[in-house]
């Protein structure tokens, strides 16, 4: 694509928008181009990569770009981007080309470990008490990529030498993922949502790190399955194609507008044993009536979402030290309310998109000890289980650095058979 002064004016005006944070990023520039309809998929893709790119790179481009939009996006372009000054200098002002020349030679490498690291100076605190700086930044640098585009086979309509073979013959490049045997990695962002394996339900669009969840509950044919805060579905739906549309999984949340996304999905997936309910919260009657009756639940929590700032870069802007605090209250009580319904022998899987101790290990390890007839499992051994190798300790905790995935923490907990003696 030729950038012409109007992309400009058209990037700055959107990103005019986001950068208040007053809402999530994503659902902004939604807002913003059915506001601007004559945008073609050309102009939507050039705003929004550069959006999030600079959202990626913000501490640094506003120390030597300053915090307005215009001069922020252009220095995002110099630097970022790689645009040569051959090719900005037609589409700005003499004194914004001179500027520009010194951006080029900028660095972030003398500047505090905060701006290297792209991440917010409490969070570099919060991360500095388990990690050491060099760990600090490396985790840094590898969430100011973006991430890549991972796709789910549904196992029930295809399998995945079938799917890997069809994208490649529609000239859609694709590997297999590392971890999960029914992932498939796609290279760069094609328009998946149009395709006709999409369309078909044959695929979903799914972190790997979201698909290993799915194998750490490992659901049998016949379960009776929560899933806890199922959002718009997408553990839900690879759950119900490994029970092959058998048992009963039921997806819970508060959401209405969540749940109501998981319709069109469901209908795409041929599945027939999932059942979206909205609750009004973890103590819900519909909620208690399943009290002991649960093989399996899933308890992807409500939190930070900081293991996600690949895809979610605002993030860093709208969550807080006080924030987290309120998300630790909901996920032990959530964590606790699901741990009712297990039967004994039953299994729960405690799971979040975030890399911070204290919505994970520590919510877990109050959880075991206020709770005696639950033991902790092996992550490593429940994937070896089902023939995947990835061992990170008991807990499951994958990065972007380490594991080309989403920072995704998973905990699993066995409700015992009977009372100890």
């Amino acid at each position: 694509m030729r950038l012409t002064p109007a992309h400009l004016d058209m990037a700055t005006a959107a990103l005019r928008a986001v950068l208040p944070l007053e809402h999530p990023a994503d659902s902004i520039l939604r807002h913003f181009f059915r506001e601007n309809p004559m945008l073609g998929a050309n102009d939507r893709a050039f705003i929004a990569e550069s959006i999030f790119g600079i959202l990626r790179h913000r501490f640094f481009l506003e120390c030597v770009a300053g915090t307005m939009p215009r001069p922020l996006l252009l220095a995002y372009l110099a630097k970022f981007q790689g645009m040569n000054l051959r090719e900005l200098v037609p589409l700005v002002s003499e004194a914004e080309a001179k500027w520009l020349s010194g951006i080029k030679a900028a660095t972030p490498n003398s500047e505090p470990l905060a701006i290297q690291a792209e991440l917010p100076e409490w969070l570099v605190e919060k991360l500095g008490s388990f990690m050491p700086d060099a760990d600090i930044l490396a985790l840094g640098r590898s969430l100011q990529q973006p991430a890549s585009l991972d796709l789910r086979v549904n196992t029930l309509l295809a399998n995945r030498d079938e799917v890997l073979a069809l994208l490649s013959k529609d000239g859609i490049e694709c590997n297999t993922t590392p971890y999960s045997p029914i992932g498939i990695r796609l290279t760069g962002k094609p328009a998946i949502n149009r395709h006709e394996l999409f369309l078909t339900g044959k695929v979903e669009v799914q972190d790997e790190g979201s698909q290993l969840l799915g194998y750490l509950l490992a659901p049998r044919r016949s379960d009776m399955v929560v899933d806890f805060c199922a959002g718009a579905g997408g553990k839900t739906l690879m759950l119900g194609a490994l029970m092959r549309s058998q048992g009963r999984i039921y997806a819970f949340d508060i959401s209405e507008k969540r749940l109501n996304n998981l319709k069109p999905r469901l209908k795409r997936s041929g599945l027939s044993n999932l059942y979206p309910q909205r609750i009004a919260n973890e103590n819900d009657i519909k909620v208690k009536r399943l009290t002991g009756k649960i093989d399996r639940a899933l308890v992807d929590a409500p939190c930070s979402g900081l293991g996600t700032l690949r895809r979610n870069p605002d993030l860093k802007w709208r969550q807080s030290p006080r924030s987290i605090e309120e998300l630790k209250r909901k996920q032990a009580a959530i964590l606790s309310s699901a741990a009712n319904l297990l039967k004994p022998g039953g299994r729960l899987i405690y799971a979040t998109c975030s890399f911070l101790p204290e919505e994970n290990q520590e919510i877990v390890e109050r959880f075991l000890a206020s709770h005696s007839r639950f033991n902790v499992l092996n992550c490593a051994e429940l994937l070896t289980q089902q023939k995947i190798s990835l061992d990170t300790g008991v807990y499951l905790q994958l990065s972007p650095g380490s594991h080309g995935t989403d920072g995704f923490f998973a905990a699993a907990v066995e409700l015992a058979k009977k009372e100890a003696a």
